[in-house]
């Protein structure tokens, strides 16, 4: 099990940037594929990003390509996801998750969440 905690949500006008950051406990955190999803209100939860344990290998939704990147850093046990060019409808909560699986995309792959950090664009 890992226990994550995520941090950088914020308020920004559109088209700035804005750093998260998922902070997790446990030995075994370089094993886990991890990933970022966001919800919005009323809508169900979805992926944004994700990123083998390797870093070497990432994946994003259609709606964020090209605007956001997803690294970690196993030293730190820590994975980040840069959101530049944000826009009004990038506003949710964003959560960060652990998963063993190779099933990326896979919301339901995913056995640990952390509580999510609020990101709100401005138009």
């Amino acid at each position: 099990q890992v226990q994550l905690v995520e941090s950088g949500g914020g308020l920004v006008q559109a088209g700035g940037s804005l750093r998260l950051s998922c902070a997790a406990s446990g030995r075994t955190f370089s094993s886990y594929g991890m990933g970022w999803f966001r919800q919005a209100p009323g809508k169900e939860r979805e992926f944004v990003a994700a990123i083998r344990w390797s870093g070497t290998i990432t994946y994003y939704a259609d709606s964020v390509k090209g605007r956001f990147t997803i690294s970690r850093d196993n030293a730190k046990n820590t994975v980040y996801l840069q959101m530049n060019s944000l826009k009004p409808e990038d506003t949710a909560v964003y959560y960060c998750a652990a998963t063993q699986s190779r099933r990326y995309g896979t919301l339901g792959e995913y056995d640990d969440w952390g509580q999510g950090t609020q990101v709100t664009v401005s138009s």
